[in-house]
């Protein structure tokens, strides 16, 4: 890599450390806080059981063991684990506003990673297509947060399908215990789109259940509604598949529209369906609001 190209991999990294360190000092950082931390509970000991306490607790062997009633004791966990499973497939390099897919999933991820280590929280990182083109273990510190910055933006893939099975079984096999996974995509998904997803719903429910999933939808305003102007050529970007479309027909504009909308509804009921909280975020939106709305009403749900 020469000298130049390091240099603007720098500079970047570093703003975007800039403005997301003042996005997480200035409103993040209490949200996350309320959100996320004190979730988990770590078992310290038995003891006996006492009137008022929780019956709901009663560890049910250890009463049988010894005729007297015990219950189940724990702490609560005060480290957390975010793992960020961020899709870098070809789709995500498109962009007709201020940036593409990718830029945002990096930026997203930033605020993220930032937020867990202002709170003493591990953070990991899985990119992948339709395998897992880069693992790097949870671990805490600065260093470490912009390595995995620098990875997101300039990771250059090798795949470029998207597989969102595989970063969900990849994550249940190496994190044992439970952490807080980030599913950063723009859901581009092969194949037949429902037949795809339904492949892929119990996966969701699985990696749920083991971990807290959360999916973060990124797309762009492109993708739901196409501009008036003339012939126009669409190429996939993961299967290099091309189609003509006569955009100056308000009929074919209306079936483009609706079909993506369909899409995009079916999409977010089979996340709720599976129990998943998600956030839909666009390249020509700010994130910010969107951010703190979900957090919000994150917090409302698990108080």
């Amino acid at each position: 890599m020469d000298v130049q190209l390091t240099r603007e991999i720098l500079k970047k990294v570093r703003q975007i450390e800039v403005r997301t360190n003042r996005l997480v000092n200035d409103s993040l950082a209490g949200s996350y806080q309320s959100v996320f931390k004190g979730r988990g509970m770590n078992f310290d000991e038995v003891r006996e059981y006492v009137p008022g306490d929780d019956i709901r607790s009663i560890d049910w062997n250890v009463t049988a063991r010894t005729g007297i009633p015990h219950i189940k004791k724990f702490t609560e966990e005060r480290e957390l684990t975010i793992m960020l499973m961020i899709d870098i497939s070809g789709s995500g390099d498109f962009g007709s506003a201020t940036g593409s897919k990718r830029e945002l999933m990096a930026e997203v991820g930033s605020v993220l990673a930032f937020s867990a280590v202002r709170n003493n929280d591990k953070v990991g990182l899985v990119l992948f297509t339709d395998f897992v083109e880069l693992y790097i273990p949870p671990k805490k510190g600065r260093g470490h947060i912009l390595r995995i910055i620098r990875e997101i933006l300039y990771f250059q893939p090798q795949g470029r399908k998207t597989d969102l099975k595989v970063p969900l079984d990849f994550t249940n096999r190496v994190i044992k215990r439970k952490c807080v996974a980030f599913l950063i995509s723009d859901f581009c998904l092969a194949g037949t789109f429902d037949a795809t997803l339904g492949e892929l719903r119990p996966k969701l429910q699985i990696s749920n259940r083991r971990h807290d999933l959360i999916a973060v939808i990124v797309s762009d305003p492109r993708e739901f509604e196409l501009p008036d102007v003339g012939w126009l050529t669409l190429e996939d970007a993961e299967s290099g598949e091309q189609v003509e479309l006569n955009t100056a027909d308000a009929a074919v504009r209306k079936e483009y529209r609706e079909m993506a909308g369909k899409r995009q509804k079916t999409l977010q009921k089979a996340l709720r369906g599976a129990g998943i909280d998600l956030l839909d975020l666009l390249t020509d939106t700010p994130y910010l609001p969107a951010l703190l709305g979900f957090f919000s009403a994150r917090k409302g749900r698990t108080a």
